[in-house]
């Protein structure tokens, strides 16, 4: 049910880039575990799936928007059209694309699925969020849940009769999750009864599917106290029988509704279990307090979508300004400034939109290309399991150090670029007649949720960088070595491969001193320096995979391809602009960060203003 204009834009060129140049998914298709799948029906999927979204999701963008999430009588109903689209979603198999076989999934290349889903969280991220939190829960249950919690849960979220969604957060206890209140108490039958309350909950109640599986952190009556005495249960809005039936209410209540800043088609919910001392959960799996472990695999599946949602955001943001600035006409050209009757020219013409386009181009490509090392990695791990294991380890740990640049440095970007989309089309980027100013306020809340991005440096400086005895970071280097050995005397891009060893060179100096400070007495300066090392970190593997991409297109460039010619050419010059413009950024952050400056903690409270 289309009841807007569609505005979203993607480049498919650029997907076709990444996933068959780059990444080369032609290495990958066509042998265990994705023999099933090939080039061109990969290809198929992305061009279906754009010509989707732009009919359908696309156009109710902006009226879920404008229409928002209502609560009546304590049911939340979605903007108009939303759940027709959630129909048509599972009638296309989208949702369906990575899951196991065995459950009924197609087994699909996470490289191709995380394409998909910008191309669905651009269009809509509101609705997006709906399935996409479905996902996360189905993946959880089937790798913790027992046969027949599968049985029961997995095909009815898979199919998208039932939704999923998440609960941890309390009105009390928001990062601090180990202070979580919600109580399980033990029942003969060997079910628990869950009682409290969370809020925050994406998804947590709408009028799109008969029943919605929640799965809900709480502490089993004298469990220990943090988030080592927390358990995770399946807590459905309704019961559901052993034959999978529904078998009434389950005493879920949606307390209220936020009203946001964006993503005002998404119901975030504050919900009670238990109000009457009737709601009734299953422990998944079998063992208690391992509840933070088990969610940890939907929350970092969950820190990757949010990356990807602000990438699918900017690059909409992007390619909008672009059409813009190359039709809005308005001053004449420099060369003639001081001329008044001289023609006016497409503002695109003008050195600061240009740079400012510039700037958000090199931007989205870089961070498409760092999701897709992501997701390159993670389809090499599955592979290779149980035929390399070493190599296997290897890609699996990269996926483990990248999660969090991919979560914080996509998003922080994706604001960034969507504020300055906003600038390219001047005053009218600021009305609602146009996506920009929408695209900018539901990105601002991708650094906030599943984990700040503070969250997410203290992450990498205090636990991924140190994973396996540090080998993952230390693998991730040696991969950057490798490409500055190779390439440092390119002929054309030698000069910017230069720039990307002083940034590695600047990074590798920071994390030493980090790690100094951890171990000698100065700790206090870690969070201080955290999010400007993901920073330094987001930007110097930006600037590697830009410079992969723009000696990609060189070559092509120098065997003559002709019919590509302007979109190669894009990639050197966005590469190069990358090189020059953002990587001496890294080593001002690394003096910076050496400076070590504590005046934010130096500073009496009283000092900041009453």
């Amino acid at each position: 049910m289309s009841v807007g204009i569609n505005r979203y834009k993607a480049d498919l060129r650029d997907f076709d880039f990444v996933l068959l140049e780059q990444f080369k998914l032609g290495t990958l298709v066509g042998q265990g575990p994705f023999e099933a799948w090939d080039v061109d029906q990969s290809r198929a999927i992305l061009s279906e799936g754009y010509r989707f979204v732009k009919d359908e999701l696309g156009p109710l963008h902006a009226s879920g928007d404008r229409e928002g999430c209502r609560l009546e009588n304590g049911q939340v109903r979605t903007p108009k059209g939303f759940k027709e689209a959630w129909a048509k979603v599972y009638e296309t198999g989208f949702k369906s694309l990575v899951a196991d076989v065995q459950y009924g999934g197609q087994g699909a290349p996470f490289m191709l699925y995380v394409l998909l889903e910008e191309l669905m969280s651009g269009a809509n991220i509101a609705f997006s969020m709906y399935p996409g939190l479905t996902h996360g829960a189905v993946d959880l249950v089937m790798e913790f849940g027992t046969p027949d919690q599968k049985k029961r849960y997995v095909e009815p979220m898979l199919t998208g009769k039932w939704a999923g969604t998440m609960c941890l957060t309390e009105p009390h206890a928001g990062s601090d999750v180990g202070s979580a209140r919600t109580s399980a108490r033990r029942l003969p039958d060997g079910r628990y009864a869950v009682k409290g309350t969370k809020i925050y909950i994406s998804g947590g109640d709408q009028d799109i599917t008969e029943n919605i599986v929640h799965l809900v952190l709480a502490r089993v009556e004298g469990a220990p106290a943090g988030t080592k005495g927390l358990s995770l249960f399946i807590v459905p809005k309704m019961k559901v029988k052993a034959d999978g039936t529904l078998d009434g209410s389950n005493d879920v209540a949606t307390a209220s509704i936020e009203h946001k800043m964006g993503i005002n088609g998404s119901a975030t919910c504050v919900l009670n279990f238990g109000e009457n001392d009737a709601c009734v959960g299953e422990l998944v799996g079998t063992v208690e307090n391992v509840g933070m472990p088990q969610m940890f695999k939907m929350m970092n599946g969950a820190r990757i979508a949010v990356g990807v949602q602000g990438l699918g955001l900017m690059g909409s943001a992007y390619l909008n300004a672009l059409e813009y600035a190359k039709d809005r006409k308005q001053g004449p050209s420099i060369k003639n400034f001081k001329d008044a009757t001289a023609p006016r020219v497409a503002i695109v013409e003008h050195a600061d939109i240009r740079r400012m386009l510039l700037d958000a181009k090199a931007h989205v490509e870089g961070s498409r290309a760092l999701v897709m090392k992501l997701a390159a990695h993670w389809d090499r791990a599955h592979q290779l399991k149980g035929k390399d294991d070493e190599q296997a380890a290897y890609h699996h740990g990269q996926v483990e150090l990248l999660t969090p640049i991919v979560k914080a440095f996509t998003t922080d970007e994706a604001f960034r670029v969507c504020e300055n989309m906003i600038q390219v089309y001047g005053g009218a980027g600021y009305l609602k007649d146009w996506p920009v100013e929408q695209y900018a306020r539901d990105a601002k809340i991708l650094s906030i949720y599943e984990g700040t991005n503070h969250i997410q440096a203290m992450d990498l400086v205090g636990r991924k960088m140190g994973q396996a005895g540090g080998a993952n970071y230390m693998a991730f280097m040696q991969d950057v070595g490798n490409f500055l050995e190779a390439q440092r005397g390119h002929p054309r891009l030698g000069e910017d491969v230069q720039q990307l060893a002083a940034a590695l060179e600047a990074v590798q100096a920071s994390a030493m001193l980090l790690l100094g400070w951890s171990q000698g007495g100065q700790l206090q300066n870690v969070p201080l320096a955290a999010n400007r090392f993901l920073q330094m970190m987001g930007r110097l593997t930006v600037g590697w995979l830009l410079l992969e991409q723009a000696l990609i297109a060189d070559t092509a460039l120098q065997e003559g391809a002709a019919a590509d010619k302007a979109f190669y050419e894009g990639k050197v010059y966005g590469a190069r602009y990358f090189a020059r413009n953002v990587l001496p950024l890294v080593e001002g952050s690394a003096k910076v960060l050496a400076a070590a400056d504590t005046s934010a903690l130096d500073m009496p409270l009283e000092a900041f203003g009453s």
